[in-house]
């Protein structure tokens, strides 16, 4: 059991490191945000229809029922991802991704509502960490600061998210995680598709490289291995160790594009990999 507890353990923590490129690549792909999310969903897409298609992976859906809740969980996904790469374009890669990381504590508020159980208080404690963090991160508050803007957007943007998964841990136990994803960014690759026609795309062949690492990497293959994990871990508990993403995209941004973090970054980021390792050891023993 411990071996087994270890390895869904490392499968959550690769695809946090997967999903975390999505902070350096959100903020260097030059080209409109809807666009990019367009592009990611469409190849993504295709990449997991390829897989489940070799590794015989069924992707049928079987209600219209659960269709519909797939369908509403693809679009807090798409809400989630636009506001997000929004909110890295107006701030940075730092405060981008740590005011998302406010998610789990609105996970472990809100999970409760979804599955009926009680209110676990360490979630609570360690998302209130995760709070103190972005306390210490966030730039003096002024609605005119592009910084503040920036992680306000990254606020919505991890409410959204939080729907997004806790919707889905319903259906985990019936379908694989590529399943469902694949599900979730074929919608939105169709809901999006006018932007290609609407905005500027004349990038694309230069941005194109960038674009798979996001589609292959980020979406398929890590989002995916996210969606897995939760048929191991609370959504509570995933989300607290998925806030891991925050210290990884801080470290790729230093060395992809060279954005210095202030010692304030540190020390919040210190809080949240806090949060994380108490989280695995509490899992663990649980």
């Amino acid at each position: 059991m411990k071996n087994q507890h270890t390895n869904h353990l490392f499968e959550l923590l690769v695809g946090t490191l997967f999903i975390s490129t999505s902070g350096v690549l959100g903020k260097f792909i030059d080209m409109p945000t809807p666009v990019i999310i367009w592009c990611r969903c469409a190849l993504g897409a295709l990449f997991l229809f390829g897989f489940c298609r070799f590794k015989k992976i069924s992707i049928k859906i079987n209600s219209k029922k659960e269709f519909s809740t797939v369908f509403l969980s693809s679009l807090f996904l798409g809400v989630h991802w636009i506001t997000y790469f929004y909110a890295l374009k107006f701030s940075n890669v730092a405060l981008g991704m740590l005011s998302l990381f406010t998610f789990p504590v609105i996970t472990a508020l809100l999970e409760p509502l979804f599955i009926k159980t009680k209110l676990n208080p360490i979630h609570i404690f360690l998302g209130l960490l995760v709070l103190l963090g972005i306390y210490i991160l966030a730039p003096e508050f002024n609605f005119e600061s592009s910084q503040v803007k920036g992680v306000l957007l990254g606020l919505f943007s991890a409410l959204c998210y939080a729907l997004r998964n806790l919707i889905l841990k319903q259906h985990i136990g019936q379908y694989s995680g590529t399943t469902l994803m694949m599900h979730q960014i074929f919608i939105l690759s169709v809901l999006l598709l006018p932007v290609m026609f609407t905005m500027d795309v004349s990038n694309i062949s230069t941005q194109f490289p960038y674009i798979i690492i996001l589609a292959l990497v980020t979406t398929a293959i890590g989002h995916s291995m996210f969606i897995h994990s939760l048929k191991y871990f609370s959504v509570s508990t995933a989300s607290i160790i998925n806030s891991l993403q925050p210290i990884f995209g801080i470290v790729m941004a230093f060395f992809f594009l060279k954005e210095i973090p202030t010692w304030n970054t540190f020390i919040g980021g210190s809080l949240i990999l806090a949060t994380v390792i108490i989280e695995s050891v509490r899992s663990k023993r649980a």
